[in-house]
């Protein structure tokens, strides 16, 4: 197998959307893929998201938030904005493919935890959803 392709994905604070895409992509094509996430501005990786992430079987609590600083000398394959505040700001990463795909931030949601857990959820199942059929063939492609 050849070398395995980079993809890094940046949201704004790196909480929530980045993360889960993180770990999802890493479940279903850590294979083939290293895989990465960064924030314009980054916060913690936010607790309702690692939550989320644990009922389907991934756990993202050892991941932490990073600046996309932390990757300015990285060579990227495929650099994926997740929100369009990250799309508008995102830094240059020379030779990788940009791909623009927003989903909801499910952080500012309100009401009591079942609900904030519903936005959550909602966001990670479209992001799982998006990665498999989406990014699938590209990754077909790469191989």
């Amino acid at each position: 197998m050849s070398e395995k392709k980079k993809i890094l994905f940046i949201c704004t604070h790196n909480s929530a959307r980045s993360q889960m895409a993180e770990g999802i992509m890493k479940s279903l094509y850590g294979e083939y893929y290293d895989v990465y996430s960064a924030g314009i501005e980054p916060l913690e990786v936010n607790p309702y998201a690692v939550k989320v992430m644990k009922e389907i079987g991934l756990d993202i609590s050892k991941q932490r938030s990073k600046s996309v600083d932390e990757f300015r000398d990285f060579r990227f394959d495929y650099v994926v904005t997740v929100c369009d505040q990250a799309k508008e700001s995102c830094p240059f990463f020379p030779g990788g493919a940009i791909i623009h795909k927003g989903f909801k931030d499910p952080s500012p949601s309100s009401g009591n935890e079942d609900e904030i857990l519903a936005s959550f959820r909602r966001t990670r199942d479209e992001i799982k959803i998006w990665i498999q059929e989406a990014l699938k063939t590209r990754i077909g492609e790469d191989q």
